[in-house]
């Protein structure tokens, strides 16, 4: 197993609980705390659980971004279009960006590590795509 391969799941099982957590707090898991800077604690309003369910969306579609990158699940990127495997790399470092920048001490301690093994994952996919 190449080093893109193993990265590319990484990635995805990372993703993977980052979806389930998202999708937690739009059922009305109490967890905001950890979540937008941890502005709404407790439970999100229904405008953010819709947010929250888009972002699991968008994290879905970046997962399996990497495995077709990384040649995964019967996946692959279109001839000239290996630059579409930076994009989970773009997005990984905002994610970083943001959650360092959070008030939420809470979000900070749990979400930054998660970022950074997404980011290298994503970077380590990329370069191989």
């Amino acid at each position: 197993m190449d080093a893109a391969t193993v990265a590319a799941i990484i990635f995805t099982m990372a993703t993977l609980v980052v979806v389930g957590f998202q999708i937690a707090l739009a059922l009305g898991m109490p967890w905001g705390a950890y979540a937008m800077g941890g502005q709404f604690p407790g439970r999100f309003p229904p405008a953010l659980r819709v947010a929250a369910l888009v972002q699991a969306g968008v994290l879905a579609v970046l997962a399996v971004l990497v495995l077709a990158a990384a040649g995964l699940g019967g996946l692959g990127l279109p001839e000239g279009l290996a630059w579409l495997a930076w994009i989970p790399v773009v997005v990984s470092v905002l994610s970083v960006v943001m959650n360092l920048a959070s008030r939420s001490a809470g979000e900070r301690r749990l979400w930054v590590p998660v970022g950074i093994v997404l980011l290298v994952a994503s970077v380590v996919v990329a370069l191989g795509a």
